[in-house]
Order: C-alpha cells, then sequence, then structure tokens
C-alpha cells in the first residue's frame, strides 16, 4: 500500500442511555500524499467526526485507521500525543488560538511541545508567520487580528511541525468570500509548494470542486468517490 492514510470498516456510535446512535459505518477510504481530498455532505452526516478519527482526536467504536501503514490507534497514550503533535495539524472553522498569547506564542507552541528549544521555536514560527502574510502581526493578540488573519495564524500553527497531512474542519466557513478565497489559495499554494496533503471538511462547493477528488458521506456512508476533472 502507498496510501499516506487509510481507514478500515470505520465505524462511531455515540450512545443516549442504552440507545446506539450510529454516526460512521463502515468507511474505507485512502488518501495518498500530497492529495488534496475534500469530504462533503448534509450537516450531521459524520464529517467532522471522521476527520477527529483520522486525527485521533476520538476513537472509532470499530475499525482501524492506517498512518504510513502504522495503525494508529496501537499506539500507547505517548505515541498518539506524538503522532498528534507531529504528524498531523489541525485547522478549525473557529480558530481555537489561545486569546492571552500573541501570535508568533501560539504558533510556537506546538514546538515547544514537541521539545523544541524556545530560539528555534520562536524563530520557526515567524518564518510561518511572514510566509502566510502577517510579519507586522507577530506580537498582537487574536483579539487584534482580522477573522482572515486569526486563520492565517491557525494555518501557521498547524504547520510548526511540518506535518505530513493537515486536516482542515470548514476552514473558511467562518469568513467572507474575499477572505476566504485568500485562505483557500495559500492552502493551494503549500499544496504547490511543498506537496502538502490535506483532507478538507467543507460545505464549500467552490473549495470542493479545488480538490483533487471529493468524497460524499451520506448517512454516515461513503456514498460517492470522484476525481475532480479540471475544464
Amino acid at each position: 500500500m502507498n496510501s499516506l492514510i487509510r481507514t478500515v470498516d470505520l465505524h462511531k456510535s455515540y450512545y443516549d442511555g442504552v440507545t446506539e446512535l450510529p454516526v460512521l459505518i463502515g468507511i474505507d477510504i485512502e488518501v495518498d500524499k500530497a492529495e488534496i481530498l475534500a469530504i462533503i455532505g448534509a450537516s450531521g452526516v459524520g464529517k467532522s467526526t471522521l476527520l477527529h478519527l483520522i486525527g485521533a482526536l476520538d476513537r472509532p467504536t470499530q475499525g482501524r485507521v492506517f498512518f504510513e501503514n502504522q495503525d494508529v490507534f496501537a499506539f500507547n497514550d505517548r505515541e498518539l500525543d506524538r503522532f498528534r503533535n507531529q504528524e498531523v495539524g489541525f485547522i478549525f472553522q473557529f480558530h481555537h488560538l489561545l486569546p492571552e498569547f500573541t501570535a508568533i506564542e501560539n504558533v510556537a507552541l506546538g514546538a515547544l511541545i514537541a521539545g523544541k528549544n524556545s530560539h528555534d521555536a520562536h524563530d520557526s514560527a515567524r518564518k510561518l508567520l511572514d510566509y502566510v502574510g502577517l510579519s507586522e502581526r507577530l506580537t498582537h493578540h487574536p483579539s487584534e487580528l482580522s477573522g482572515g488573519e486569526r486563520q492565517r495564524v491557525a494555518i501557521a500553527r498547524a504547520l510548526i511541525n511540518q506535518p505530513k497531512v493537515i486536516l482542515a474542519d470548514e476552514p473558511t466557513g467562518n469568513l467572507d468570500r474575499k477572505t476566504s478565497a485568500a485562505v483557500l489559495d495559500l492552502l493551494w499554494d503549500l499544496n504547490d509548494r511543498f506537496d502538502q496533503t490535506f483532507i478538507i471538511v467543507t460545505h464549500n462547493q467552490s473549495l470542493a470542486q479545488r480538490a483533487d477528488r471529493l468524497i460524499h458521506l451520506v448517512d454516515g456512508r461513503v456514498s460517492d468517490q470522484m476525481q475532480v476533472v479540471d475544464l
């Protein structure tokens, strides 16, 4: 297998007392290195749940997630922490920046957790913030940044440990059209320049049509998979 990520018979249920509430039912997908995969579907079909399982933010009820042919949920707690910190970057609809930290501190935090010294972590954070166009906003707190700027900080934070895949959950869902387009251009530039792999959950049809491939979820199952053809 040459895929970067592979899920096998992935199920996730929640329980309301004694009642089982299935969210994902038998998901089998593969994601190649440098691919941009968009996951689409109506609200409540399990898109975000699937992303959380792939990133080991939650555990499946049944099934397995393989990352470079390693079973993620066979990792012990320390190995899982390392996987989430170093192999995967996360971008959410709401940036989840720490309000008491500046932009550079928010970005550097992941590198510090990974064991980098403060000088190297902040140097890497500074370079990333320059790359995303925020070299003049290093010492600004999230409350002092626009929505698009906060999301750019979140993208830089996701990149700090050079992850092999970035999982993005509605990354433009809270932005206006112009700002959304600028953020998407940045993500695609990352893919073009650095072969960055992305799995993106979205309701945004224009974003989905720019991806290499679409997966459509319906009622917790993969309804359709298709390559996106540029016209």
